[in-house]
């Protein structure tokens, strides 16, 4: 059996970054992420962003402040006429947290080459009856119209209304997973249909990055000089 890991924890620090980004003290870290588990799970069920298409959504803390980035492809539907959605979700998330809660949305443009989106769009297809594969085929070519380089889609469960569970998957494109500078998009999500749950995973493949951000090292900074660089000094 593939042992497979999760593509976006595989690069966290060499690609892709956290979906929280704070820092606490030991001690109050499992509040915190608790915290953070409840903000996320409230702005999903909420009524005034149901439809809205939430592909991700992003918190930062500072000590008196939490901003929420939400990243959807149907932004209007968050931000409501005149804004007031957007002030009907903040009022809901502050009840949840004693900080001041600061919602900003982030708009995708191609939201057919998001791997999250197109888990949630072939999902909702599965659960309306629609045929797996003409769902999956569709999912795959807007994809790759749209720019992507490589999409693969696979789904696992009780496909088709059948008696034993099975998965199936369709590939178009290079989707390289142990390629670390590869970008993957990975999304996953699940189709509660009649018969039981199916699970739809999504990778797609963005192409690769090169110019990775050169960071101070901080051993670096601090370390000793050498021999040469003593001398010159005392030169």
């Amino acid at each position: 059996m593939g042992q497979k890991v999760n593509p976006i924890g595989l690069r966290l620090g060499v690609n892709k970054t956290w979906k929280s980004k704070w820092y606490v003290d030991p001690r109050e870290y499992a509040e915190t992420l608790h915290e953070d588990l409840k903000l996320r799970k409230a702005l999903i069920e909420c009524p005034e962003v149901q439809g809205a298409e939430i592909s991700d959504v992003e918190i930062i803390r500072k000590p008196q402040r939490i901003t929420i980035v939400i990243t959807t492809s149907r932004p209007g539907i968050i931000i409501g006429s005149k804004g007031a959605n957007v002030e009907k979700l903040g009022a809901r998330l502050q009840k949840l947290s004693n900080k001041k809660v600061q919602i900003k949305i982030k708009e995708i443009k191609k939201p057919e080459a998001d791997a999250q989106l197109i888990a949630m769009n072939v999902a909702k297809q599965l659960v309306s009856r629609g045929s797996f594969r003409r769902a999956m085929k569709t999912a795959v070519s807007k994809a790759i119209q749209s720019g992507a380089q490589g999409v693969k889609i696979r789904l696992s469960g009780r496909i088709g209304g059948a008696e034993i569970a099975r998965s199936e998957w369709m590939k178009e494109g290079r989707v390289p997973l142990h390629t670390l500078r590869s970008d993957i998009d990975y999304g996953f999500t699940t189709a509660n249909t009649t018969f039981g749950v199916i699970g739809v995973k999504v990778w797609v493949f963005n192409g690769e990055i090169y110019d990775r951000a050169i960071k101070d090292d901080a051993g670096g900074l601090v370390r000793k000089p050498g021999k040469s660089e003593s001398l010159e000094a005392r030169s």
